[in-house]
């Protein structure tokens, strides 16, 4: 257990509480990380203010670190570029004529909602690619059809990592496994298929998406933002801050005749293409002599998904590059200084990525997992192993804002719970995968979250709070469903 104990979980939940109800994100985490280092200093402000300095620093020591801010600002290059040429334009014509057959303003803004979220939902191999992907094609028509940026947010979010879980063959499942397989199991592939019965969030979560659309009966914060769309024309709040600086949200395009919706999916095509592709080249092993299927999945598990991530967007990049000089839209020295452009326009989204790195280490160096996860284990009941798995995965991931760190917390403490106290195995595995992927949705510094705000051009503390009520429900339906399973199982 954390030799901090009860301090190891205030800093993060002292930022969080502070985030939501100020709005004010990059001061409520450094005031996180600050005390963070003066509890590491034993209560030294000196030393815990130097220290927090060196924290944002080393960041950067990490190349995945790296590798994440930097694709952060080439999106906005990315996105900059497509607008520019027309593509987005051209795209919004072309789902507009489809939309056009359909008189009743109401099915189409739900069918738009649905192609959003089946978008997300197809797009599994990586969570960060289903998201981006979400956003950069659905914005402007989402904004064009008065859907509040809170709603694309919400879909976008809550339609990828449960998809990556629900379809684990990419490096979420094949990262799982590797846990797994360290617990002594001989064949992870099939018990981790084995729990996916038992994983209840991410097919509630994702059924809740579709209530929701189809139904139309929208609660809490979403409620209003719909209201406010709907009735005032505003798809963002008065006083909020996208995440995506209108120098390049509000990009024209450069002529209005012409306009082709493939300059913008042909780049958008090829970043979702290459990310498996990469995730195979950087992960592959020529010694590996097993047959060629495990091969490749072997391979996309040990690949390096920052990596991955940024060389298909930087491909995405070269490719609208190619495209638009082959049609004279653009010429080279126009597409640099405007890939700059988009780059200064994603500024304080790479910072809040910065911010939630540093407070994300922060948490491991106090051991805020470890401690809430082992304060659990002295109470339990063999009946309510998977619920309090469930709750205690939730709260990890929700306080360090990482779902894979708690995969790596949980499964290593539930598996031989389980085994212990004769309950069932799989289910406890299932309540721990799930419980990450509710924290991750409902943090603020989950990167996954940021990235759902990004992709929307939405506020991040209202795409937080739009959301965290729909994650509630089906986080709560979860709990149920293990507490009634834990006991007849």
């Amino acid at each position: 257990m954390s030799e901090y104990g009860f301090w190891s979980l205030v800093p993060p939940l002292l930022a969080i509480f502070l985030a939501l109800r100020t709005k004010q994100v990059f001061l409520s985490l450094s005031i996180g990380i600050w005390l963070g280092w003066i509890i590491l200093n034993n209560g030294n402000p000196l030393a815990g203010t130097m220290d927090t300095l060196a924290a944002f620093v080393q960041v950067f020591a990490d190349p995945g670190n790296t590798r994440t801010i930097i694709f952060t600002l080439l999106v906005g290059s990315l996105i900059a570029l497509i607008q520019r040429s027309g593509g987005v334009e051209g795209f919004i014509q072309w789902v507009s004529r489809r939309l056009e057959k359909s008189t009743n303003t109401t099915k189409s803004r739900t069918m738009i909602q649905l192609y959003a979220s089946l978008t997300g939902m197809i797009i599994f191999v990586e969570s960060n690619i289903s998201i981006l992907t979400v956003g950069t094609l659905y914005r402007p028509i989402f904004d064009k059809m008065k859907i509040p940026r809170e709603k694309l947010a919400y879909l976008a979010d809550s339609s990828s990592a449960p998809s990556c879980i629900i379809f684990p063959f990419n490096a979420w499942g094949a990262f799982i496994m590797g846990l797994l397989a360290a617990q002594g199991f001989d064949s992870p592939f099939s018990l981790l298929f084995g729990s996916l019965i038992y994983n209840f969030y991410p097919f509630l979560a994702i059924g809740l998406v579709l209530y929701i659309i189809l139904s139309g009966k929208d609660f809490g914060p979403m409620r209003k933002a719909e209201h406010r769309a709907q009735t005032e024309g505003k798809v963002i709040a008065d006083g909020a801050t996208p995440m995506i600086s209108d120098e390049i949200a509000m990009i024209e395009p450069k002529s209005t005749h012409n306009l082709k919706a493939f300059n913008m999916t042909i780049p958008i095509v090829v970043m979702i293409a290459m990310m498996p592709t990469m995730l195979i080249y950087t992960g592959w092993d020529d010694n590996n002599t097993t047959p060629l299927f495990q091969r490749v999945f072997t391979a996309i598990g040990n690949g390096s998904g920052s990596t991955s991530v940024l060389y298909s967007v930087t491909l995405a990049i070269l490719t609208c590059m190619g495209l638009y000089s082959a049609q004279r839209i653009m010429k080279i020295k126009e597409m640099i200084d405007l890939s700059i452009q988009g780059m200064s326009g994603m500024v304080s989204l790479a910072l809040l990525m910065v911010f939630a790195f540093t407070i994300g280490a922060l948490c491991k160096e106090l051991g805020t997992g470890l401690y809430i996860a082992h304060a659990t284990e002295a109470w339990l009941s063999p009946k309510f192993v998977p619920a309090i798995v469930f709750v205690t995965s939730c709260f990890i991931a929700f306080s360090t804002g990482t779902s894979w760190g708690t995969f790596a917390i949980m499964i290593s403490i539930a598996v031989p719970m389980a085994q212990s106290m004769d309950s069932n195995v799989s289910m406890a595995i299932a309540a721990a995968i799930g419980g990450g992927v509710f924290g991750d949705h409902c943090s603020p510094i989950s990167d996954t979250t940021i990235i759902s705000s990004m992709a929307s051009a939405s506020d991040h503390i209202d795409h937080v709070n739009t959301q965290l009520p729909y994650a509630l429900v089906a986080g709560g339906a979860t709990f149920i469903l293990y507490m009634i399973m834990g006991s007849v199982s």
